[in-house]
């Protein structure tokens, strides 16, 4: 009689698909609309993404933007989206969990962890269902195209399609609009090929140092949420960060001074490449998109008009936060480019030691003084 000595599955931290089988079910539906619809404005988003690379490229005087063809143009409804991005942090995060499998095989041998990965797969699927009708578009660069060395770029139709029609806005523009942010995302990967490794290397440090307390990750996360309820009692007012205590949401269970450090610098990185990108999009004038200035006004306006509900869902995932770095990075990126021009901000994709420090996206001055790059007078 022959014994089956191949090893156990590992047990998992995060069960992934119970995280896309619950985002699935959870994510609402969209729009409704007739096949002969979709069809069109699923042929005019391939149209206007494809077009807009032309565009980015004058504005951003990024080399990589010429002709680029490296990645895969996806449109897919919010379903897909969500599956999608559980892959994605399934590629982020299972290094490190073999990196944790190997240093702390006591962590993933706890009797609790598959009961405690089949909550966390749905705790993770309820957030992407949530995101799913938020999303316009995406471009992922962790996940591999099928089509070339690049990522995959996501517009999420329904999402795009729901948003034109609620701002009362030319539907081309707007989506010409999204499609500029999206687009210069994949060019600023491709502009600087590092850029993916560097970042997949720091999550993937941060994710090892999170997983590495997982024992006590729930208490911190518990203690999260009450922080939110007692900044909403308390009011307004600020944490040791800057940050109002009620908006610091998930990011409050950081403990550690090297976690901090890592979050800091990907902060940093995000508020750039999203500052970049919307810096970009805003670049274009009434010649590409007609009504710019009208699709930002009451695309600025609609977010002042969020409910209650969302509100906190909002705060809890630390969103409005995020939202202010953004804001930050576009004004880190107009204060270079103003001060040294498209060309003098550009030095920033060429080697990581050329990124901007958490400090310096709020002084951008000192980045330009350290890269010494030359004023315009």
């Amino acid at each position: 009689m022959s014994r089956n000595t191949s090893a156990a599955p590992r047990p998992q931290l995060v069960n992934w698909d119970i995280a896309a089988s619950t985002a699935a079910s959870l994510t609402p539906a969209g729009p409704t609309m007739t096949p002969a619809e979709i069809a069109r404005a699923v042929q005019n988003m391939r149209e206007l993404a494809d077009a807009s690379v032309g565009h980015v490229h004058a504005i951003s005087r990024l080399d990589a933007a010429r002709d680029l063809r490296d990645s895969e143009l996806l449109i897919v409804d919010r379903a897909s989206w969500s599956k999608a991005n559980a892959q994605s942090f399934r590629t982020l995060m299972e290094p490190a969990l073999d990196q944790l499998a190997a240093t702390r095989p006591d962590i993933l041998t706890s009797a609790s962890l598959a009961l405690g990965g089949t909550l966390t797969g749905a705790q993770l699927g309820a957030i992407l269902a949530f995101l799913s009708s938020k999303v316009l578009g995406q471009y992922d660069p962790f996940v591999a195209s099928r089509n070339g060395a690049g990522g995959r770029l996501m517009l999420v139709a329904p999402n795009i399609i729901s948003v034109e029609r609620e701002l009362n806005v030319d539907p081309s523009d707007f989506r010409l609009w999204v499609c500029l942010h999206e687009q210069t995302h994949r060019v600023q990967f491709a502009a600087a090929p590092w850029l993916k490794d560097h970042m997949t290397a720091h999550i993937g440090q941060l994710t090892t140092g999170l997983m590495g307390k997982a024992d006590s990750l729930s208490e911190r996360l518990g203690a999260a949420v009450k922080s939110i309820g007692s900044g909403r009692s308390r009011g307004k007012g600020e944490g040791t960060d800057g940050v109002p205590p009620q908006e610091a949401g998930v990011l409050s269970i950081l403990q550690d001074p090297e976690d901090k450090a890592l979050l800091s610098h990907l902060t940093a990185v995000m508020s750039l490449l999203e500052g970049h990108a919307n810096v970009v999009m805003d670049g274009v004038d009434g010649s590409i998109v007609p009504s710019v200035k009208t699709i930002r006004r009451r695309f600025n306006a609609r977010g002042k008009s969020r409910g209650p509900l969302e509100k906190v869902i909002r705060q809890l995932m630390g969103l409005d936060a995020k939202m202010r770095q953004y804001s930050d990075g576009s004004k880190f990126v107009r204060r270079v480019v103003g001060q040294t021009g498209m060309d003098g901000f550009n030095a920033v994709w060429e080697s990581a030691e050329h990124l901007p420090t958490e400090r310096e996206i709020h002084t951008p001055d000192e980045w330009i003084d350290r890269m010494s790059l030359r004023r315009h007078g």
